[in-house]
C-alpha cells in the first residue's frame, strides 16, 4: 500500500517555489538593506542563532568573508540572556537568524547588540515576531508554514535570504544570477535521494559528515538532521580537522558522507575522502574527482556559494526516506518541539 507523503517530504518539495517567492517578494527590502550597509561600511558582522539557523550563519560567515572580505563572528546568546555582558559593537552589523523569531535568548542577544551599538538585521519566517520587532531591519524568508519539526525549507530560504543580501551589498552579479537560477536546480536536487547511501547506514552506529568552507556548514546541518530524524549519532567535521583525531574511531564499513561543492576546497576534500576510504570506511562523496570514495549524484548550481544548497536539498530527500525506513516519524522526532524557547 502506498504510504502518504510526510509533511517533511512535502516541505522539501516546496523549497524551489519558496525560494522563487523569496527572491521576488523580498527584493525591495534586501536592496534597501544593502544600500544602508554600503553606507555604514561596517568593519565586522556578528551573528546570533541556534540549531539549523546557526548552520545558516556558518555558511553566511564563509560567504561574507569570501565575497566581501568582511570578518564574521558568532555571538553566544547566553552572553546576554545568562551573563548580561556588555559588548563593544559600535559600527557593526548584527545578523540574527531564527525561523520563528521567538526564542528568548536570540531576542535578548539581538536586543543587547542593538543597545551596544550594532545595526541589527533579522532573517525570519515571522516578520511580526519578537525578534523582528527588536531588529532595525527584517528580511522575511517567505517560506510559508513549516509544520514538520525538522526544518528544511526554512533552512534553505534563510540561507538564500542571507546570500541574496550579500550579493546585493557587494553588487555581485554572478552570485545574483546563480540565485535566480536556483529554483530549477533545487527542484532537480530534490529528485535525488541517494539510495546507495541509505542502504549503507546500519542500525545504531555512528557516522561522520565532512565538508570544507561553506560546505562544512551543510555537513553540520546534515549531522543534526541524522540525529533529529533518525536518532543516529552523527558528527560533523571540517575535512581539515578529521584526520587530526576523529578518524581514529573509523573502522571497516564506517559511514562517512563528504559534501564537496565546486569550489577551491573540492580537490583537497576529495583527497581526504579517499584517504578515509583507504582505511576501510564507506565514504560517499558529492564530487566528480576520482578517489576511492563512492560518488553520489549531485546537482551543481553555477556558483560555489550556492552549490551547498543543492547538496542539502538532496540530503533532506535522502534522510526523510531513511527515517521512514527505520520506522520513525520525521515529522515528529522524539523529545523535540518545532519552536524551542531557550533562555
Amino acid at each position: 500500500m502506498h504510504r502518504p507523503a510526510t509533511r517533511m517530504r512535502r516541505e522539501i518539495d516546496e523549497i524551489p517555489d519558496a525560494v522563487e517567492r523569496l527572491l521576488a517578494a523580498g527584493r525591495g527590502p534586501r536592496r534597501a538593506a544593502a544600500e544602508e550597509l554600503r553606507e555604514l561600511d561596517p568593519a565586522v558582522v556578528v551573528t546570533v542563532a541556534r540549531g539549523s539557523s546557526d548552520h545558516v550563519c556558518t555558511g553566511l560567515k564563509y560567504a561574507c568573508e569570501l565575497a566581501l572580505g568582511l570578518p564574521v563572528a558568532s555571538l553566544g546568546p547566553s552572553l546576554a540572556s545568562i551573563y548580561g555582558a556588555r559588548l563593544r559593537l559600535d559600527g557593526s552589523i548584527c545578523l540574527s537568524v531564527s525561523q520563528s523569531g521567538q526564542s528568548p535568548d536570540i531576542v535578548a542577544m539581538t536586543r543587547t547588540a542593538v543597545r551596544d551599538g550594532a545595526q541589527a538585521i533579522a532573517i525570519t519566517n515571522d516578520p511580526a515576531s519578537p525578534l523582528a520587532r527588536t531588529a532595525h531591519r527584517v528580511l522575511d524568508i517567505f517560506a510559508g508554514p513549516e509544520r514538520s519539526v525538522a526544518a528544511t525549507k526554512t533552512f534553505v530560504t534563510s540561507a538564500v535570504a542571507g546570500l541574496a543580501l550579500l550579493a546585493e551589498w557587494g553588487r555581485d552579479e554572478a552570485l545574483l544570477a546563480a540565485l535566480h537560477a536556483l529554483p530549477s536546480r533545487l527542484a532537480a536536487a530534490a529528485a535525488l535521494d541517494w539510495p546507495e547511501l541509505r542502504e549503507s547506514i546500519g542500525g545504531d552506529g555512528s557516522l561522520f559528515t565532512i565538508g570544507r568552507g561553506p560546505a562544512w556548514a551543510i555537513a553540520s546541518e546534515a549531522a543534526l538532521k541524522f540525529k533529529e530524524t533518525c536518532q543516529l549519532h552523527a558528527e560533523s567535521y571540517s575535512s581539515a580537522e578529521i584526520l587530526h583525531g576523529p578518524v581514529s574511531i573509523v573502522d571497516e564499513g564506517f559511514p562517512v558522507l563528504a559534501f564537496a561543492a565546486g569550489d577551491a576546497a573540492e580537490a583537497g576534500l576529495a583527497e581526504v575522502a579517499g584517504e578515509i576510504a583507504a582505511m576501510g570506511a564507506q565514504v560517499f562523496l558529492t564530487s566528480e574527482l576520482n578517489t576511492a570514495a563512492r560518488r553520489l549524484e549531485h546537482v551543481r548550481t553555477g556558483h560555489p556559494l550556492t552549490d551547498p544548497l543543492s547538496l542539502i536539498v538532496s540530503f533532506y530527500a535522502m534522510v526523510e526516506r531513511l527515517a521512514r525506513r527505520r520506522g520513525g516519524d520525521p515529522d515528529v522526532p522524539r523529545h523535540l518541539r518545532k519552536v524551542t524557547r531557550t533562555l
